[in-house]
């Protein structure tokens, strides 16, 4: 049995690679940081075995070959030790492209925004119909409660990121997996701490076209300017074009009941716009892959979403608690904008950790406030190693703006805050202290608090 290291296995992406390792036959061992949920749940049910910290190198001697994360950086005292060794290494994506998406017919999912959704919904489509797919997915699809599996067809759907591959090869990791499917749901800005602008960006998805074949399709939201850039770059495949404006092949537009793509109508299993779009993508994307459109409009209804996007963690007291992914100005806005837009009575709490390596470098802080409109109270944890004014940017809201510098205070203040009825939607690319656990306990110790003393 092959025996494959993992270093940075507590990520999305590595922790899947762990998973159809596993499937797949090798013996896998692994080290990162601490690791919370999901991913430590899912490395936990895969049986593989990970050691804490990176002090020194484990189980790799007898390893046949080391996968190193992008994560970690020369320096390390893990990465040293493979190179003082010379063992063999390679990246998470290479492994990727080499040992399970050779002959695949591979569906990826890219952009800024939506990745794992739409990837999650393209995977849900496929298996609905039976065609039992392949995925490796940035998240937990709740439709399979596993982050990634070999399959049992040609298609594989992977989430297609634009960061880079490893220490070693700073490309970008999508330029490995050479779909003949792929989505582009739309390019802004992000990662600054990778890339210099977004022309930067824009060159890294040109280059993700140059692996497309010609025989196969792009599936593109034409609404986009930085993506119809990309495309004026050089495009060597066929194009299916969708939005809400009139230069696409197959429009997408807001129904009395749901939404129009084109002559096909659905009813939207998520809530707001963006995911409008990311189910457009989806369906658009399996239809290239040959399921009819008919089949993938059915199968919306069974489609369950993904762990924390728009997760229900709880309620208590009356209150509800959400949990998203939410860490760009932009998403954090679409998400607030649909969950606005549900008429139930009650305010709309929202409560930020600025934790993306982007976004904690104040990247984005003069649209925090616009991205944050929409919310009735917005809360935000305004870390002392963060180099901005968080009180500047959420100036615009007035009153509505709330932030502290220490996470129990956020959450008193929080808690001090929200009335019956409201909603808490909790937003952050990490862990955020438990604090969707401190809330909800929280709120029913002081609801217990209340009906003791009579009131």
């Amino acid at each position: 049995m092959s025996h494959v290291h993992i270093l940075g296995i507590g990520g999305t992406f590595m922790a899947g690679l762990a998973v159809l390792a596993r499937e797949a036959g090798y013996r896998v061992t692994g080290q990162d940081g601490p690791l919370y949920p999901p991913m430590s749940d899912v490395l936990a049910s895969a049986g593989v075995e990970v050691h804490t910290g990176y002090d020194r190198l484990v189980h790799a001697d007898d390893a046949d070959q080391v996968i190193i994360g992008n994560a970690l950086s020369r320096g390390n005292a893990a990465v040293e030790a493979v190179l003082d060794r010379g063992l063999d290494y390679d990246s998470g994506p290479a492994w990727l492209a080499r040992h399970i998406l050779r002959g695949r017919w591979v569906i990826a999912v890219a952009g800024t925004h939506g990745k794992t959704t739409t990837a999650s919904l393209v995977a849900w489509l496929l298996e609905a119909a039976g065609l039992e797919p392949g995925f490796l997915i940035g998240g937990v699809p709740e439709n399979f409660a596993t982050p990634a599996r070999l399959g049992r067809s040609p298609f594989f759907v992977v989430e297609a990121d634009e960061y880079d591959t490893a220490f070693f090869d700073k490309r970008s990791k999508f330029v490995h997996f050479r779909p003949r499917t792929l989505v582009l749901n739309n390019l802004e800005f992000d990662h600054a701490d990778i890339f210099a602008d977004l022309a930067a960006i824009k060159r890294q998805f040109h280059h993700l076209l140059r692996t497309v074949p010609g025989t196969g399709g792009i599936v593109v939201n034409a609404d986009d300017a930085a993506l119809a850039d990309v495309l004026a770059a050089g495009c060597w495949s066929g194009t299916i074009r969708f939005g809400q404006g009139d230069d696409c092949d197959f429009p997408l537009h807001a129904a009395a009941d749901g939404w129009q793509l084109g002559d096909w109508h659905w009813q939207a299993p998520l809530p707001g716009r963006h995911n409008a779009m990311n189910t457009a993508a989806a369906l658009l994307a399996a239809r290239h892959a040959g399921l009819s459109m008919a089949d993938g409009i059915a199968a919306l209804a069974g489609f369950r979403g993904v762990r924390r996007r728009l997760q229900r963690r709880g309620e208590a007291a009356g209150v509800e608690v959400l949990d998203d992914f939410a860490h760009h100005p932009t998403a954090i806005a679409a998400t607030l904008e649909a969950l606005a837009t549900d008429t139930r009575p009650g305010r709309l709490i929202a409560v930020l950790e600025p934790r993306s390596n982007t976004m904690r470098q104040g990247v984005h802080q003069h649209r925090l406030g616009d991205a944050l409109e929409a919310a009735d109270q917005a809360f935000v944890l305004a870390a002392p190693d963060l180099d901005w004014d968080v009180g500047a940017a959420l100036a615009p809201l007035g009153a509505r703006g709330h932030w502290r510098a220490d996470l129990q205070a956020l959450i008193d203040a929080i808690l001090a805050a929200v009335q019956p009825g409201d909603r808490v939607v909790v937003m952050s690319n990490g862990g955020f202290g438990g604090i969707h656990e401190r809330l909800l306990a929280g709120l029913a110790s002081s609801a217990s608090t209340c009906a003791g003393s009579g009131r």
